[in-house]
């Protein structure tokens, strides 16, 4: 029985591709009679507001959406994110980088053509290079830096890995293609990768429900999974609403927010037949 859930970050309010992704988790937990949770997806303190938190709950409400599970905020659980770090951390799998985007730029232009992954080129791994005690040195210095995962030596240890589509197809996980990526910086101390898989695992969730654009995100997280010692969810990426020009909904969108359709005076069964829910 699939355990689903719907997990936005409080950076704006909901807009109409967020309910058609809601009401597909929402459906698929309710149809086998089981849990749909939400979770709010806030480590980024900069851009995650608490007014937007509280409208996205409205939101839900509004649409008739229920849940049984208290709201997880990542926020609250930052020591979580830290246990698996330092899992990661005590198999020498992860390693602090110095580097700033134009130290990262510069490598990558002198180095010619680059191959490009699905976050852009991958890290050149200048910092890989570096010795332990000129580790230690330069933190002991208050060198900022961030922590990322040594891809090599991470699927050396996993192995070949896949994941499976709801309908039982399997997907090969090739994390590789994005390079060491960025698990943890000293201003957000954990990355949306790591955050996800972790939250996933702690809250049994059984049957990802997300939008297409996260599909290669799902190959890090199988190799997390994997080196974190994780249940392996299902995944369904849906496809992404778009406008009539073609565009995708976007945050910045106010007039296909939900809240802005409220105040039109759209109820709840309208918005279902506009986004194809029945």
């Amino acid at each position: 029985m699939p355990i689903t859930r719907f997990a936005p970050s409080p950076t704006g309010l909901l807009h109409l591709g967020h309910a058609y992704s809601a009401w597909l988790a929402y459906n698929a937990a309710k149809k086998t009679d089981s849990s749909f949770i939400v979770r709010i997806e806030n480590i980024d303190p900069g851009r995650c507001k608490p007014e937007y938190e509280t409208a996205i709950l409205e939101d839900l409400t509004w649409l008739g959406f229920t849940w049984n599970t208290p709201v997880r905020r990542q926020s609250e659980h930052m020591d979580d994110y830290r246990n698996a770090l330092e899992s990661l951390h005590d198999r020498n799998l992860i390693y602090p980088c110095f580097c700033s985007r134009k130290d990262i730029a510069d490598e990558i232009a002198s180095a010619g053509v680059a191959p490009h992954g699905p976050d852009g080129p991958p890290y050149p791994g200048i910092c890989r290079k570096i010795s332990e005690s000129e580790r230690k040195e330069r933190i002991a210095k208050g060198t900022p830096y961030a922590l990322r995962l040594n891809m090599k030596k991470a699927m050396e240890y996993a192995g070949p890995l896949a994941w499976h589509d709801d309908k039982g197809k399997k997907v090969a996980a090739r994390p590789e293609i994005f390079g060491d990526v960025t698990l943890a910086r000293k201003e957000t101390p954990t990355s949306y990768h790591l955050a996800v898989t972790v939250d996933d695992h702690i809250q049994n969730v059984n049957l990802v429900v997300r939008g297409e654009d996260l599909f290669h995100s799902t190959h890090i997280h199988r190799l997390l999974q994997a080196l974190l010692g994780f249940n392996v969810p299902q995944y369904f990426h849906h496809n992404l609403l778009k406008d009539e020009s073609g565009r995708r909904y976007s945050k910045r969108d106010k007039s296909v927010t939900l809240r802005e359709l409220r105040e039109k005076g759209a109820t709840p069964g309208e918005i279902r037949h506009k986004i194809g829910i029945l």
